[in-house]
């Protein structure tokens, strides 16, 4: 029973090669290109509207010198929210659910932010892991939390987009199973059920979409601490 839970979450095999890498690879179809012609579809006019709403949102509270981040984090929460909604479709894949590509991104990018900061303003970032006004006798147990604290953000980052895409996952095929068992036994109830499974979908969507939007937003909050 756990065995058959958990085996969406292994990386799916086809005559012995792993289909993770065409998992990763699919969301870039989807990505807006320009168009040889003077009036776009609605579509690209649609996703340029809003990668422009996304990047002004995001980079308004950041100084000149974080703007230069506009396209990675951009392209990156693209990339992040086509994955976790590729994952909802029957018979796929979600390369997010693993642990080890989320922190694939968020370790990089966390210790790109750490590097950005302690060299350009090296006082201002070791300034963060003791705040002002601390008693003498509080000082080295403050850094050393301040410190653990600052090398837990990007365990949290992995492990908060892992955790939220998996259990909507198991939700969603804890649920189906239900609806399969309850239909020849309570039609009543199953036709209940399945009601709540579609309504759990619908908000597996939006969890989708809203956690590639806090990756990013936590990064970007890092980001400002440093610049």
């Amino acid at each position: 029973m756990m065995i058959s839970l958990f085996d969406q979450f292994a990386s799916p095999e086809f005559m012995g090669i792993s289909l993770i890498f065409i998992a990763i690879m699919v969301p870039l179809i989807f990505f807006p290109n320009s168009l040889p012609r003077w009036v776009n579809n609605r579509l690209f006019t649609t996703q340029t509207w809003l990668i422009n709403r996304f990047v002004n949102q995001l980079m308004t509270p950041l100084n000149i010198g974080g703007h230069k981040w506009a396209l990675l984090f951009t392209s990156l929460m693209m990339y992040l929210i086509s994955m976790n909604l590729l994952g909802l479709l029957p018979y796929t894949f979600t390369p997010t659910t693993q642990l080890s590509m989320n922190m694939g991104f968020a370790v990089p990018l966390w210790l790109a932010t750490v590097i950005v900061g302690m060299r350009n303003q090296p006082t201002a970032s070791l300034a963060h892991l003791l705040p002002e006004g601390t008693p003498t006798l509080l000082i080295p147990v403050l850094v050393i939390i301040e410190t653990i604290s600052l090398f837990i953000r990007p365990l949290a980052l992995g492990v908060r987009l892992t955790a939220n895409l998996t259990a909507g996952h198991l939700l969603i095929q804890l649920i189906s199973m239900a609806v399969f068992i309850l239909m020849p036994l309570m039609p009543a109830v199953a036709s209940v059920t399945a009601i709540i499974l579609v309504l759990l979908t619908i908000l597996e969507v939006a969890v989708a979409m809203i956690q590639a939007y806090v990756f990013i937003l936590l990064l970007s909050l890092y980001l400002q601490e440093n610049i």
